[in-house]
C-alpha cells in the first residue's frame, strides 16, 4: 500500500509539471512570448476566457471547455514561414492527454455524421511534420459538417493562407459559438456549434476582420459573412483582445470594413 501512494505521488507530480495548463492568466504574456504557442512579441496577448482551462502548445493555444468537450477558442500566430508545400500524410487523430478534466475521445466522431473539424488548421502548420501533427488531437477539432467543412470553411482556411503569405504575420482567433441547448454527438456529448467565427488582426494592429458563419455550406462570397468582432463577443462572451490598446481595439473591433483586405 505505502509503494502505491507513492506510485500515485509520482504520477501526480509528474502530470502536474509535463501538463502545460496556464493557470496563473495575469502571467499569459510573459508566458506565452517563449514559443509558438503565441510566438510574436507583437501578438504576446490572448483572449479572455469563460473555462479557467488555457493550454499552451508548441504552435497554437487554446481554451478548453469541458461542458461543451471542445476549445471555445484557439488563438494563434500565422506567418507565411508556418506555410510550406510539405505534402505530409495526415496522422490519425489522438486525444490531448494534457487536458486535465480529459480531452473528448475522437470516437465520439465516429458514425455521427460529422468531420473532426480543424480550428487550427493543418494546412497552416506545415512548417514541420511535427507542427503539423499537432493539429491533429481532439482539443483542437470541432464537430463539421462535410459539406461546411469541406466547402467554405475550407475556402476561409485558404483565403486566410493567402493573406498571412503577402502580409508576412497574421493572429488569428477561431472557434465554434458555444451556447445552450446545442445538438450534441457521441457518448461524452460533444456539442455541435451552430456558428463557427474567426477573427484577425493584423500584425501591425492596423487592421482586424471578422468572420461569423453559419454551420452549412455556401456559394455566397466570404465577405459575405463579414461582421464586426464586437458582434462575435457578444455571441461568445469573450474578450477577444483584453491587452490591445483601448482606443484601437474600440475602432477595429467596431468596423465591418474590409477594403483593406484583398478578396
Amino acid at each position: 500500500m505505502y509503494k502505491m501512494r507513492v506510485l500515485i505521488c509520482i504520477l501526480n507530480i509528474f502530470v502536474f509539471y509535463s501538463c502545460k495548463q496556464i493557470t496563473d492568466v495575469s502571467k499569459l504574456p510573459e508566458i506565452l512570448s517563449e514559443d509558438n504557442g503565441i510566438s510574436n512579441k507583437e501578438f504576446n496577448y490572448l483572449p479572455t476566457n469563460t473555462t479557467g482551462a488555457v493550454y499552451k502548445k508548441h504552435t497554437y493555444t487554446l481554451s478548453y471547455s469541458e461542458e461543451y468537450e471542445q476549445a471555445e477558442w484557439v488563438a494563434y500566430v500565422l506567418k507565411s514561414s508556418d506555410i510550406m508545400e510539405n505534402n505530409y500524410k495526415r496522422p490519425f487523430f489522438e486525444i490531448d492527454e494534457e487536458i486535465i478534466t480529459g480531452a473528448a475521445d475522437w470516437r465520439n466522431y465516429k458514425k455521427s455524421g460529422y468531420n473532426k473539424g480543424h480550428l487550427c488548421p493543418a494546412g497552416d502548420r506545415t512548417h514541420s511534420y511535427e507542427d503539423f501533427k499537432e493539429t491533429f488531437i481532439t482539443s483542437n477539432i470541432s464537430p463539421q459538417k462535410n459539406d461546411f467543412n469541406a466547402g467554405i470553411w475550407n475556402r476561409l482556411e485558404q483565403k486566410i493562407r493567402y493573406w498571412a503569405k503577402r502580409q508576412d504575420s497574421l493572429y488569428v482567433i477561431t472557434g465554434g459559438v458555444l451556447n445552450d441547448n446545442l445538438k450534441t454527438i457521441g457518448y461524452e456529448s460533444v456539442a455541435v456549434p451552430n456558428y463557427f467565427y474567426k477573427v484577425l488582426l493584423s500584425k501591425d494592429h492596423t487592421k482586424m476582420i471578422g468572420f461569423l458563419l453559419p454551420h452549412e455550406d455556401s456559394n455566397k462570397p466570404l465577405y459575405s459573412f463579414i461582421t464586426t468582432v464586437d458582434e462575435i463577443e457578444k455571441l461568445t462572451g469573450i474578450d477577444f483582445f483584453p491587452s490591445l490598446d483601448d482606443a484601437v481595439e474600440n475602432r477595429l473591433e467596431a468596423t465591418k470594413e474590409y477594403s483593406n483586405w484583398d478578396f
